[in-house]
């Protein structure tokens, strides 16, 4: 079965065909990227307008990648949220009105379970179930206990900033780069030989029984060192990393061990991060636990995985009745 996924959530267009859920035939981003760093922030306007310039363009670019028609598609997917509002628009109606002249099934995906899914797409080995599911981006933070498809329990999630958003917005407070710095933070952490300050920045509720996390609190401390201005950029931007770090893995870790799980899953831009990808990797072999780590192109918003969770998660809805819903989040789907 291929499907053709629309993924408008943010600031990129995309659209991916995928046979089975697991197979990619052909991707297709455009980003506004470039029009948000001058800014120093995305402009929910300034992305939506670019959207609908895009929409047609990359859907035809993806379809000829695929050497397919549209009449080859068996059906379509789409995010409706979470996202924001007006790019979540673009996405539906394109997919709405593709749905409506082909007459053929359109599936509605929720964003953040689509992450999930990028753990699915050309790999050796599917994750087993029961997984825990470890989604980190710049908007969630979330624990998730999958069970199978379609059967999810919300373990935790932020109670404030998300662990990439704190990663951006210590990066702004540090001059590193006002827009989406997160990546550049942890490329002058990894430069990083010895952390002179090691242990002085705050590990917020990593003690904690629950599973929530809570980052607001160490972006400040952060700031207060950075104030006094008597610090090595190299040392606080890897101390920062790795206190980040540390609560993630410590919480996936002992919900992995409390839930018996066969598999850890991680899924969203965060899971980019190199030291969060090795140190899961370490922590889960001393519990005899795999662990499933998308590849880099697939952590980032695309609609990949948007076509794998519609594949696996085949909840068709009448197109009609189909609409936006910028506020869902995982615990909507539990």
């Amino acid at each position: 079965m291929k499907i053709l996924a629309i993924e408008t959530s943010c600031d990129e267009t995309a659209a991916a065909i995928v046979e089975d859920g697991t197979k990619l035939i052909a991707s297709t981003i455009a980003t506004s990227k470039e029009l948000h760093e001058k800014t120093g922030g995305i402009v929910p306007e300034v992305a939506a307008r670019k959207q609908v310039e895009s929409i047609v363009p990359v859907i035809e670019d993806c379809l000829e990648k695929a050497e397919l028609s549209l009449e080859d598609i068996d059906k379509l997917a789409v995010t409706v949220g979470p996202g924001l509002v007006g790019s979540l628009v673009v996405g539906i109606a394109a997919a709405k009105s593709l749905a409506l002249v082909l007459e053929k099934p359109l599936i509605p995906v929720n964003h953040l379970v689509g992450h999930i899914y990028a753990n699915w797409i050309d790999v050796d080995k599917a994750p087993e179930f029961p997984a825990l599911v470890l989604i980190v981006s710049g908007g969630h933070t979330d624990l998730v206990l999958m069970k199978d498809h379609g059967k999810l329990e919300f373990l935790g999630g932020t109670l404030d900033d998300a662990a990439g958003e704190a990663f951006d917005k210590t990066a702004r407070l540090l001059g590193i780069k006002k827009y989406l710095g997160g990546p550049e933070l942890s490329k002058i952490s990894a430069s990083c030989e010895v952390n002179n300050i090691q242990g002085v920045l705050p590990r917020p509720k990593i003690k904690d029984e629950d599973y929530d996390f809570s980052f607001s609190g160490l972006k400040t401390a952060v700031k207060r060192i950075a104030e006094k201005g008597n610090y090595e950029l190299e040392s606080l931007a890897n101390e920062f990393e790795t206190a980040v770090v540390d609560v993630l893995v410590t919480k996936a870790i002992k919900a992995a061990e409390q839930y018996k799980v066969k598999s850890i899953l991680l899924g969203g831009g965060v899971a980019a991060n190199t030291q969060l990808r090795s140190r899961l990797k370490f922590e889960a072999e001393k519990l005899n636990v795999s662990v499933h780590i998308p590849e880099i192109a697939f952590c980032t918003d695309n609609a990949i995985y948007i076509a794998s969770a519609a594949y696996f998660n085949q909840t068709e809805k009448d197109i009609k009745e189909l609409q936006v819903d910028s506020s869902l989040g995982i615990m909507d789907m539990v």
